[in-house]
């Protein structure tokens, strides 16, 4: 079926447009361009809207597979489905060293029964630490299990993943030859590594040395994992400034970021290990618990030690990063928006189902950030990072994935206390040319495809 949309304003960072012109959609893809109104199947007024590619979430992580083998689709809880009401036409999942499922069987299930959003993947090297047999996160890999993650990682490259993710503060017993050895199958394919780095806060500094030293001596692309919940602390300015200097003497890296000032984990990551408490300089009442008996109440050093001790699975929100440093890094060139939404049954972090409009509510409209730079962070930006030449952009032969919002409107809803709640302003999401949601609300959820480079 074709789709005119007309008298929307389009926005098209990677092709530096903003103009009122009308776009005709067919067959999955943007079919014209033009100032005049070709006929169609269905016709959009889009007047006194943005018209846009569908944003690009290059950081999240992706929703669990049930003993049915399929994805868990649940309509109020689902994570892809957060996605796709605040305007994500495609997400990277993968995360922090983290696969839910094995990588490739995850991308063939998409195809297979379809998602609510496109879905890549990154090969987690946590997950393969432990598929290798390595279940002890704080001892060093022995040579053979090296030599089989590495296997394993080159098989899922070749599959189709992105590349490598780490999460090397979740894996303390990661050294430079494991890094070494388990990045090395990116060079051929020029695939990149992401990580969350192994520390924070003051010691942010050799924690990015750490990182990007291995991609240096790679040569390979470089994403650095949610940089407010990690140079948040007070260290921002310089953090930027070290990635600045990489990235003028050759390196290909660049950050992501969420727009809030707390971040998100399970209570017995080791994030929370001894010591945590001198370096985020608080007290436990700054966490609080998202799921189980304690749910919605701050910690005490009682709750912190029993939610430690029985459900170390939980996940929690800690409140400790400063604003003006978050402020600052959304307002950075080199920073896209990366939601870094994870739910666990519908609880977790509001960032996951308000992260895109919230950018719009809290930055745009405050006049943090001006809307093109905005849609650009969301759109082109990760598109160029993970090379997908046919989105993140309205040029005529692209995927047709759109968002329409009214940029006045645009706004997130989701809450710590209710962090599934969709947004307000999103009037269409398209996915390969087909309504997936409406008035922030999801109609068809089985759109999206597994994407594959």
């Amino acid at each position: 079926m074709s789709t005119l949309i007309k008298n929307g304003l389009l926005i098209d960072p990677r092709n530096l447009i903003q103009a009122k012109l009308n776009l005709l959609i067919d067959e999955g893809k943007v079919k014209l361009v033009t100032t005049e109104e070709p006929e169609a199947d269905l016709v959009i007024d889009a007047t006194g809207k943005v018209v846009c590619p569908g944003f690009i979430d290059i950081h999240m992580h992706e929703e669990f597979v049930g003993p049915d083998g399929k994805i868990m689709d649940d309509d109020k809880k689902s994570i892809f489905r957060c996605s796709l009401r605040m305007g994500v036409t495609t997400v990277l999942g993968g995360q922090c060293g983290i696969n839910r499922y094995d990588p490739v069987k995850y991308l063939d299930i998409v195809d297979r029964d379809g998602a609510p959003v496109n879905v890549a993947m990154l090969v987690g090297h946590g997950y393969m630490r432990e598929a290798v047999g390595n279940k002890d996160k704080y001892a060093e890999a022995t040579p053979e299990e090296m030599v089989a993650m590495e296997k394993k990682i080159e098989e899922a490259l070749k599959a189709g993943c992105f590349g490598v993710s780490y999460g090397m503060r979740y894996v303390p017993g990661l050294n430079e030859a494991e890094l070494l050895r388990t990045a090395l199958p990116c060079v051929a394919q020029h695939k990149m590594i992401a990580a969350h780095v192994r520390d924070d806060a003051a010691g942010i500094f050799d924690a990015t040395y750490e990182f990007l030293e291995i991609a240096k001596k790679l040569g390979i692309p470089a994403q650095y994992s949610h940089i407010g919940s990690m140079a948040g602390f007070g260290q921002m300015k310089e953090f930027l400034g070290l990635i600045a200097e990489y990235k003028l003497n050759g390196l290909d890296v660049s950050c992501d970021c969420y727009p809030y000032y707390a971040f998100s984990t399970m209570i017995g990551a080791t994030t929370y290990d001894d010591g945590w408490l001198e370096r985020y300089h608080c007290d436990y009442d700054v966490i609080e618990i998202c799921e189980g008996k304690y749910k919605g109440q701050r910690c005490t050093k009682e709750i912190f030690e029993e939610e430690r001790r029985d459900h170390p699975e939980h996940l929690t929100v800690c409140y400790v990063m400063k604003e003006e440093d978050v402020d600052l890094a959304l307002q950075t060139l080199n920073v896209m928006l990366g939601s870094d939404g994870i739910m666990n049954n519908g609880q977790g972090h509001p960032r996951a189902a308000g992260s895109f409009t919230r950018l719009f509510s809290e930055f745009v409209r405050k006049g943090k950030l001006s809307l093109d730079e905005a849609i650009r962070m969301c759109t082109a930006m990760p598109a160029d990072k993970l090379g997908l030449a046919n989105k993140g952009t309205l040029r005529a032969g692209a995927d047709a994935d759109i968002v329409i919002f009214d940029p006045e409107k645009i706004k997130d809803n989701a809450t710590f206390e209710n962090p599934t709640l969709p947004g307000e302003g999103i009037d269409y999401v398209f996915i390969g040319g087909e309504i997936a949601a409406k008035d922030c609300q999801v109609v068809n959820a089985s759109l999206g495809r597994a994407v594959r480079k």
